[in-house]
């Protein structure tokens, strides 16, 4: 734990934002430095335990695929060494884990693509036999294929609020037709060929979630993370048939695990209602969901 960054403390830049993972500080007026910690937050929350190694593995994961999707759409990298706009103090701080990105405008609209039904997906589909306005055929199951990746926008919430599923049509009335289309579109030809780079390793990458900003010229650009287990689902191919069979969700490289973990807990005899503070994570936790994170990396990258 010795070596896990939960927070961030520089000095040398104008703290720009916490998030629930990244810091990001303020470098001229044109550029950010996006600081991935060790925090780890799910449904919202933001648990007290770092995980070991989970923004490194975060940030190469993020620079990996910006290099594999750089024809599809520009992204917020500048090319810098993040290292070199902080005091030599600091550099152990940023080394590995960092971003020196473009500010851009961002967009309030979250770009989700599933390929699969899970989460709240296959919940909204179990009431609806639809996902964000979008109709699917009858019959599926939970962790099945979809016959078509599918677009299913939400809405950005401010910090600690729940991101909220919308239509389509939604993000036309918040951001006009053309934009909305055009992230789509982009949002959409990203995730096919994500997902078919993944499968050649052997993941599968049920759903993902992509934003965007507009440069100074109002060009789309690709930004934050992208195709982190942080902002999908990475399922092995090997036991996915099975899971798939049967209805349950396949083994995942993403906070899944721990999600499952925060499910079980009682505090005083009553499930964890899902608000701050957080239950403490036991040490086998932390241990196997950074474990899972490196998997992922190793399986990826080779």
């Amino acid at each position: 734990m010795s070596n896990a960054l939960h927070t961030s403390s520089l000095t040398s830049l104008p703290l720009l934002a916490r998030g629930k993972v990244r810091d990001n500080y303020v470098v001229g007026n044109d550029r950010i430095l996006m600081v991935a910690s060790d925090r780890l937050s799910a449904f919202d929350v933001i648990m007290g335990e770092p995980i070991p190694g989970k923004g490194v593995l975060l940030t190469q994961m993020a620079m990996f695929w910006f290099g594999k999707l750089g024809h599809l759409c520009p992204n917020h990298l500048t090319g810098e060494l993040a290292e070199s706009v902080v005091s030599s103090a600091e550099v152990a701080q940023v080394a590995g884990r960092s971003m020196l990105v473009k500010r851009l405008k961002p967009i309030m609209v979250e770009a989700v693509v599933r390929g699969y039904l899970a989460g709240s997906g296959w919940k909204e589909y179990q009431e609806s036999q639809s996902v964000c306005g979008v109709k699917l055929p009858p019959g599926l199951t939970n962790s099945a294929r979809l016959p078509e990746p599918i677009y299913t926008p939400a809405a950005k919430a401010a910090a600690g609020e729940h991101d909220e599923n919308i239509s389509f049509a939604r993000t036309v009335e918040m951001i006009g037709p053309e934009l909305a289309g055009k992230i789509r579109d982009i949002s959409l030809a990203l995730y096919r060929e994500a997902a078919a780079i993944a499968l050649t390793k052997g993941l599968i990458i049920a759903d993902t979630k992509f934003e965007f900003g507009l440069d100074e010229l109002g060009q789309l650009v690709l930004m934050d993370e992208v195709l982190t287990p942080d902002s999908s689902r990475y399922w092995p191919v090997e036991g996915y048939e099975d899971a798939a069979a049967k209805g349950e969700n396949p083994p995942s490289y993403d906070k899944q695990f721990v999600r499952d973990w925060l499910e079980q807990v009682r505090i005083n005899g009553q499930p964890w209602d899902k608000t701050p503070p957080a239950p403490r994570l036991p040490q086998d936790v932390i241990v196997k969901t950074a474990a899972k994170y490196r998997e992922a990396l190793e399986r990826l990258t080779g």
